[in-house]
């Protein structure tokens, strides 16, 4: 494989370079990027290049990141830029055990975009690959953009089907048969469930997302996240109406007592 760090290497492909995902759509691999930055453990193994794409699809009550729901909250960009971008830090990255993960906003709401960037970070830089999704627009996953997907961060927002359109204003249907596929398919999956006190702490809740992800079979991590605030100052900025602006951030027991459930069905939490 050539020096991923090579700038003519990288410059070398242009935005309609024929690599499965430009091909597939027919037109430029490129789409509306937010921002990238660098993390630490919570957006896949080790340290990783994590490239934030914009538009949403839902409307999560908690969202900390309201500045991403739309594609005009981004700049569009060729895909050459971001792995530019990563290639600086590719041999830090790969130091950490990291790789590179592609999150939003809703990433699949921009398939081919994503699929080339997934395809271009794993075969280009020789990087790990992780997909941040909500799973709702699963079915816009082609299996070329899962082949380049070494481990997918779905999102499990709820089990109760009322709540999770109370709290998205989306289905939950979609996003349980594209959990389903990527057990099909054998993929790694790690599931994230944010715990909100009121919300979606209820224990049949918690059970019953607890007892979907221990029945696929994939799932080798469960994130329980506790709520925060950390993003109502974006909520204030663009003039929303946060209505969880006066929910408290769970207790340690009470996150401990989430993570037991998940632990009863033999699942490993962080």
């Amino acid at each position: 494989m050539p020096d991923p760090v090579l700038p003519v290497h990288l410059s070398s492909r242009s935005a309609s370079a024929a690599t499965p995902a430009a091909v597939a759509g027919r037109r430029p691999a490129g789409g509306m990027f937010h921002s990238w930055d660098l993390s630490t453990g919570v957006d896949g193994p080790g340290t990783r290049f994590v490239a934030f794409l914009a538009g949403c699809p839902l409307r999560c009550l908690y969202c900390h990141n309201p500045d991403t729901w739309h594609l005009r909250d981004g700049r569009r960009i060729c895909a050459d830029e971001i792995v530019s971008e990563a290639a600086k830090c590719v041999e830090f990255i790969r130091t950490s055990g990291g790789g590179a993960t592609v999150s939003g906003g809703e990433p699949l709401l921009q398939p081919v975009f994503t699929g080339e960037l997934l395809h271009r970070f794993k075969h280009d830089l020789g990087l790990h690959t992780a997909l941040d999704t909500s799973g709702f627009l699963g079915a816009r996953a082609t299996d070329a953009l899962l082949a380049d997907t070494d481990l997918v961060l779905l999102d499990a927002k709820s089990w109760d089907r009322a709540l999770y359109r109370h709290l998205t204003g989306r289905e939950l249907a979609p996003t349980l048969d594209f959990a389903r596929r990527l057990a099909d398919l054998g993929k790694e999956v790690w599931v994230r469930f944010v715990l909100v006190p009121g919300l979606t702490d209820p224990v049949e809740n918690v059970e019953g997302v607890a007892a979907f992800a221990a029945s696929l079979g994939n799932v080798t991590r469960v994130d329980v996240l506790p709520f925060h605030k950390l993003g109502m100052a974006k909520w204030r900025a663009l003039g929303l109406e946060c209505t969880l602006a006066d929910t408290p951030a769970p207790t340690g027991g009470q996150t401990a007592k989430a993570r037991a459930v998940f632990e009863a069905h033999g699942l490993h939490t962080v």
